[in-house]
């Protein structure tokens, strides 16, 4: 495929896109296939001889598109639904032209830099304290989901408590038996991606009890991490939630803080699903607490009209959580790194490699504006609260 046909594909491809959009409210959301439908459409193999674009759009019709479940649609009312907007596609469009890899600043610094400019203007935006911002020793990045932010999160609170031991003089073999009291909590409302990360971190994890609201409360965790303590365990984490997948409900972060204040627990929030209400002043309030938290998250890619995935994380203080992922080899060293003046994003999460994914927040940001965003997150809110009277 060359320019030219690649240039007369994308008119195409856009012209589909549109026509998609155009007529989404006629499909039937979940569609009428049984599992294993699309094996038996397909050959077993992949293709020898090189096949027609008009070919693989033919299949787009009749073989991929009646298996899609329509998130997108007006009729989706699971999970987090339209979650999507054409500029967010549009941004996309222009990470994928770019091609950008950027773990390293130094790989396309733009792609690094660009990424931490839009997450101090969200941060800013949705009311978040000046110390999770870049400016000081905080610092935001992009994650894949939450379930990511959430592990790094705790990765970085388990690296924590253990390079407070070893300043002490601990030997290799007391460090290990130290790591296996570690233990970490939330509640029973928790998202389960906290459960999956504590088994990946090799972390004890506890669910508590809420109130008869489902949030968790203060001298619940209190009471928790005291007994704790006494059966000679280590409480390293404490996941708080706004808005909680399975019921929505708001943990009371202010008593969390008190509940942890003096102890070695990393207190982390978990926002993933109502964070995007707060571009909105009137639920800032929500964020009482927060500023003593040491991370805190949120998925763009709900409600906030920008494609997955883009799960906004934010720290307080970036050393703790660069020290405890960062492996250099010779083949990442360079004279940007080095010299201490660039962040290296790829010290900030899981994988090495990473996409240019803050142009789809750039594009929507500077699309819909600050207003828009928050006339958008108004009106779901209004239609949810009419859908839930009627």
């Amino acid at each position: 495929m060359d320019i030219e046909e690649f240039r007369k594909r994308g008119y195409e491809a856009v012209d589909r896109i549109c026509k998609y959009y155009k007529e989404l409210d006629n499909h039937n959301v979940l569609p009428n296939v049984r599992p294993g439908y699309l094996k038996e459409l397909l050959p077993k193999e992949a293709p020898e001889e090189p096949e027609s674009f008009d070919a693989i759009q033919l299949d787009i019709e009749t073989k991929i598109i009646p298996g899609v479940t329509h998130w997108q649609s007006p009729n989706f009312f699971a999970f987090y639904p339209a979650n999507s907007s054409f500029p967010g596609i549009l941004g996309d469009m222009y990470s994928d032209m770019f091609g950008c890899v950027g773990f390293n600043w130094i790989t396309s610094p733009v792609c690094t830099e660009l990424e931490t400019i839009v997450l101090d203007w969200v941060g800013k935006l949705i009311g978040l304290d000046k110390t999770f911002l870049s400016d000081g020793y905080g610092g935001g990045v992009i994650q894949g989901t939450a379930s990511e932010a959430t592990l790094v999160a705790l990765i970085a609170a388990r690296q924590r408590v253990i390079d407070k031991y070893k300043a002490e003089g601990l030997t290799e073999e007391q460090l290990y038996e130290i790591s296996n009291r570690l233990i970490a909590y939330g509640s029973t409302q928790t998202h389960s991606c906290l459960k999956k990360a504590t088994m990946i971190a090799n972390v004890r994890f506890r669910a508590l009890s809420t109130d008869e609201k489902f949030s968790l409360r203060g001298n619940t965790i209190k009471c928790e991490i005291e007994k704790d303590i006494s059966q000679g365990l280590i409480p390293c984490f404490l996941n708080g939630t706004i808005g909680t997948t399975s019921s929505a409900a708001v943990d009371h972060i202010s008593e969390l803080a008190d509940a942890i204040q003096g102890t070695d627990v990393w207190l982390h929030i978990d926002a993933a699903y109502a964070g995007s209400a707060l571009v909105c002043p009137e639920y800032q309030h929500y964020l009482d607490g927060v500023d003593r938290a040491d991370s805190f998250n949120f998925n763009m890619h709900k409600w906030l009209l920008t494609n997955f995935d883009t799960s906004c994380l934010w720290v307080k203080r970036r050393k703790l959580l660069i020290s405890a992922l960062t492996i250099t080899p010779e083949f990442l060293k360079n004279p940007a790194s080095e010299s201490g003046l660039v962040l290296d994003y790829r010290d900030w999460q899981l994988p090495l490699g990473r996409r240019f994914r803050s142009l789809k927040i750039w594009f929507v940001l500077r699309t819909y504006g600050a207003k828009g965003l928050r006339e958008h997150i108004r009106k779901v809110y209004s239609q949810y609260i009419i859908t839930y009277l009627k």
